[in-house]
């Protein structure tokens, strides 16, 4: 057989690779035979960096501001010989940097994500592929294109707060200060949602609870990033209010097409053609996918349905593992998936069980490994 392993993160557990690993790790040990051929995999969110650099590229390691604008040290990727620039917005801007009570995206920003960039721009970076999802963030990306040059001031001509709070004291949008050569630079946002900017669907009302914010802080941050990009509308004309996909990341996304040259692409479908995995399915026998929480969400883009949906078209069946499920497997089997293995065995308390991650995984693995060999016996 050959089998390619392509999940996701488990996110606060195991990275894509980590899961890939485990999974091959839980075949071998039941003595299936088979090929494995890892593939990790990320739609714009965490793991977005690992997914793009697994085959070949350069990781650059520096210092830049959390969400709570504390150094740490962050990474990004340069591919095709150091032109293109791969950026996790989670490495400096997630929610996985905060702790729960840490969590408030009223002072939260991306700042961090922008030094990121600036960095990869003095390297001689002329592409970027900007991955979104996973953020601590619902600052529009003004933290990002302050980081870039760009001067928000308030009435008083001081440069206002960051974080979501600070959008409210807009007054007036300077981008004179952002360096000529971002003209220059092709942006392809990697996204895995297509909610708006603003409104029911929009990045407060959606995102902004999974970030921290309880009802009240919703209608601040809906009411301040509504502000915010009616004023650069008025200012500059640009309008990004409603655009399709505005709304990934804390309306980051649409910050960036206020002011750069970019456009939103499917983050999964971008990671599979970067790493030729149509050219893996025209030989295999089954693929493994999976991720932490396989829900509604899954459907709507998420990476493991972009694997099932290709594999489907050349005819090769996909299983899932998952940490948890919570969508009706007529849903996922429609979409590709054949069947789906929860890891978790036994009733065990959530932080129990993302301690136990890569033995569950595994030993879910063992078992399918176990099932597969059932008619290959003679």
């Amino acid at each position: 057989m050959k089998i390619l392993i392509a999940p996701g993160a488990f996110k606060h557990s195991l990275s894509a690779m980590q899961v890939a690993q485990a999974v091959q790790a839980g075949f071998q040990q039941s003595g299936l035979s088979a090929s494995y051929h890892l593939f990790p995999i990320a739609d714009g969110g965490n793991g977005t960096l690992d997914a793009f650099l697994a085959s070949g590229g350069d990781r650059k390691t520096i210092t830049v501001h959390d969400p709570l604008m504390r150094p740490i040290q962050a990474d990004y990727g340069l591919i095709d010989n150091g032109k293109t620039a791969i950026i996790e917005m989670a490495t400096a801007s997630g929610i996985e940097l905060l702790t729960d009570d840490e969590l408030n995206p009223l002072v939260a920003t991306t700042y961090g994500t922008g030094e990121l960039m600036r960095d990869a721009l003095e390297q001689g970076a002329t592409q970027f592929i900007i991955g979104m999802g996973g953020s601590a963030t619902v600052d529009g990306g003004i933290g990002c294109l302050q980081a870039l040059g760009l001067k928000l001031l308030d009435a008083d001509g001081d440069d206002i707060p960051y974080g979501g709070g600070g959008l409210a004291d807009i007054h007036t949008v300077d981008a004179s200060g952002i360096d000529p050569r971002w003209q220059d630079v092709e942006i392809v946002i990697a996204s895995d949602v297509e909610n708006p900017t603003l409104g029911k669907k929009g990045a407060a009302r959606v995102f902004g609870p999974q970030k921290g914010a309880d009802p009240a802080i919703v209608e601040i941050l809906e009411q301040n990033l509504t502000h915010c990009f009616t004023t650069i509308y008025k200012q500059t004309g640009k309008d990004v209010r409603h655009i399709e996909g505005g709304g990934a990341a804390g309306a980051f996304s649409a910050g960036l097409m206020a002011f750069l040259s970019c456009h939103i692409v499917s983050g999964i479908d971008l990671v599979l053609e970067h790493n030729h995995f149509v050219d893996q399915l025209a030989d295999a026998d089954l693929v493994i996918t999976g991720e932490g929480q396989m829900d509604s969400q899954t459907i709507d883009g998420k990476g493991p349905i972009g694997v099932a949906r290709l594999a489907k078209e050349y005819g090769v069946p996909t299983i899932a593992l998952v940490g948890g499920l919570n969508v009706d497997d007529e849903i996922l089997h429609e979409a590709g998936i054949q069947a789906v293995f929860p890891v978790v065995d036994k009733p065990m308390e959530l932080a129990t069980a993302l301690s136990r991650a890569d033995d569950l995984v595994r030993r879910t693995a063992l078992r399918l490994g176990y099932t597969l060999q059932l008619n290959t016996k003679s």
